[in-house]
């Protein structure tokens, strides 16, 4: 990522981003946060209603699915804004990094996350091997072409 571009971590105040490094914004989410996180995600209306998040989970109270959108909006995961007499909430950033957030969490709060990592790449299909192995190229060709305009720098 160049200099002064913002990554993909809908709660990264680095400026320029160095996420990569840091835990920006990591929020703790809950079971039921995450459920209801995921089906806004998987609604296919991009702004549902809390009445239809409620209505994908029917095991929940509608007044529970209601505070649970507003936590996620007081955490910065979800926006919301009147429809007329109707709330909307659209999620704030992409999918994959809010998957991140909850992944680096847990990998933290792990008291070996070499293992854990060496577990999870044990699970791995060959398709998503070659996914964490290209992004691990590019983290790598990224980090040493910071490194060279470094060294030119301090010359």
């Amino acid at each position: 990522m160049s200099a002064g571009t913002k990554c993909d971590n809908p709660m990264c105040s680095c400026d320029p981003c160095t996420c990569a490094q840091c835990a920006c914004g990591v929020v703790t989410l809950g079971d039921l946060e995450r459920r209801v996180l995921g089906v806004v995600w998987d609604l296919p209306d991009p702004e549902p209603t809390g009445r239809e998040v409620a209505d994908a989970l029917p095991a929940h109270a509608y007044t529970t699915v209601a505070t649970v959108l507003d936590r996620l909006v007081n955490k910065g995961l979800l926006s919301r804004r009147m429809d007329g007499r109707l709330i909307r909430f659209r999620p704030i950033g992409v999918r994959g990094a809010h998957t991140a957030v909850v992944m680096r969490q847990a990998l933290a709060s792990d008291s070996d996350p070499g293992a854990a990592l060496v577990c999870f790449a044990n699970t791995l299909s060959s398709a998503e091997m070659a996914v964490l192995l290209g992004a691990l190229d590019e983290r790598s060709s990224h980090t040493n072409e910071l490194k060279s305009l470094h060294d030119l720098g301090g010359r």
